[in-house]
């Protein structure tokens, strides 16, 4: 079977899963628009508009705006096959999370099947805190951290979790004694949770951001680690202090 010359928008809509209203759309503002017109007026698409078609959707797919699509169209040095190659990258990335997501669930799954208890307020802070790291880090930073975990191993992951609260508990106490950020009782402690951070973080910049908008930026976090604002404000001067003096 011959693959015709041209396409009708209804036949290119039903064959790509688009609406018709869509590509009058990117015809409209001028993102992708029919080669040829039939005598009769009718939109018809060339091989070379189907081959633009796949690049905007690829972007789009990748979460590129329209007016951002526009501007790697006009650029010739991004190709279909670059654009192709990118998109592959981010869905393995995604492949990869919703296999993390699956042995997340599998494990509670198995808890259930052994009857133990699983509390509901377990599962939505599970959710909870997977939708998070969606929301604050980037597929590659979400990548990074997961291989972080892998080189630190279950055994100090587990030695980490269990520090925190103590470290968290010293911190607010010296804090509520109003002992100066910059004493060297407080230094101690910072550079303690400088390190505990750089463990998670690898050591990337981007990633103590990210983990650091987070917690300013959502209180049910900040909520169960037992940090509220004035301690991440005393916490940032005693860290801000021990970079000056390292």
């Amino acid at each position: 079977m011959t693959r015709p010359a041209f396409w009708r928008v209804g036949e290119l809509a039903r064959q790509t899963g688009l609406t018709v209203r869509t590509l009058h759309h990117y015809d409209e503002i001028g993102l992708l628009s029919p080669s040829h017109r039939s005598d009769a007026g009718y939109r018809l698409y060339t091989a070379g508009d189907v081959i633009r078609l796949q690049h905007i959707r690829s972007l789009r797919h990748l979460g590129f705006s329209l007016e951002e699509i526009r501007g790697c169209l006009d650029r010739p040095d991004v190709s279909l096959h670059c654009v192709i190659e990118l998109h592959i990258a981010r869905l393995k990335e995604q492949i990869a999370l919703q296999r993390t997501l699956c042995e997340r669930l599998e494990a509670i799954g198995a808890r259930l099947s052994s009857a133990e208890e699983v509390s509901v307020e377990e599962l939505i802070h599970t959710m909870e805190a997977m939708s998070m790291v969606d929301k604050y880090y980037t597929p590659e930073q979400r990548a990074e951290i997961k291989e972080r975990g892998r080189q630190l191993g279950d055994e100090r992951i587990r030695q980490v979790e269990a520090e925190w609260p103590e470290l968290i508990a010293q911190v607010r106490a010296e804090m509520e004694q109003g002992t100066d950020p910059a004493s060297e009782r407080v230094q101690a402690l910072a550079r303690r949770w400088m390190a505990l951070v750089a463990e998670f973080t690898g050591g990337n910049p981007e990633i103590e951001k990210s983990l650091r908008t987070m917690y300013e930026q959502e209180p049910e976090v900040r909520e169960r680690a037992s940090i509220d604002p004035q301690m991440l404000a005393y916490t940032s001067r005693a860290i801000a202090a021990a970079k000056g003096t390292t």
